[in-house]
């Protein structure tokens, strides 16, 4: 039941146009007014793209199901809990330094090195939280039932955290982040009549 459903946020994919068309701009004014190498056109570049501070680069709906179970005066409750919530992925772009530009001018490649990405905490859908309960007098009679909503609130939003940590929504998540970076870098560098390749990567991957 448990199934991650990828998709790109369209106001978050819009701040990111809108961050290609400043870098695109200055790739212009670079090539009119300064003639410049491709060293020079990467550092202007990542003077943009920092300013953009945050990237989210990729989004991703998951569904939390977890049950917690308590006993008291020789009878028990049980409560099932089924909470979906979205997850973004951030890159955080003002992380990122000179240092972490690499032009390679026997291959014309530029290497951007990327810090690792960010997993924020779960939106939760409040509207579509579903529950399920067994033993309704234990709960009559005590608090149990508080603290069975409590921890399966709990257990949910951990349970969403690591699924969406699990390798195939992160390969995703990163590969979206390296297509945005690579498109971000390589428009201004096309835009200064540069011909050059963008390979960007995280620091954990050679």
């Amino acid at each position: 039941m448990i199934r991650p459903i990828a998709k790109f946020v369209g106001a978050l994919l819009l701040i990111v146009l809108v961050a290609l068309s400043i870098i695109l701009a200055l790739g212009w004014k670079l090539k009119k007014e300064l003639n410049p190498d491709p060293v020079t056109v990467a550092a202007a570049s990542l003077q943009a793209v920092r300013q953009q501070a945050v990237l989210v680069p990729f989004a991703a709906r998951f569904v939390a199901v977890v049950t917690s179970e308590q006993h008291r005066f020789g009878l028990s409750a049980k409560q099932t809990l089924i909470m979906p919530g979205m997850v973004r992925y951030e890159l955080d772009l003002a992380a990122l330094q000179q240092r972490d530009l690499a032009w390679d001018a026997a291959s014309r490649t530029l290497t951007v090195t990327l810090p690792p990405l960010k997993v924020s905490a779960p939106d939760v859908d409040l509207q579509r939280i579903q529950t399920y309960g067994e033993g309704g007098v234990l709960m009559a009679l005590t608090d149990i039932g508080t603290r069975l909503d409590a921890a399966n609130k709990s257990a949910g939003q951990a349970e969403l955290v690591r699924q969406a940590r699990d390798a195939l929504p992160m390969r995703l998540a990163r590969d979206a982040a390296r297509n945005a970076i690579q498109r971000s870098f390589a428009m201004p560098l096309k835009a200064a009549g540069i011909d050059a390749t963008v390979t960007a990567r995280f620091r954990d991957e050679r």
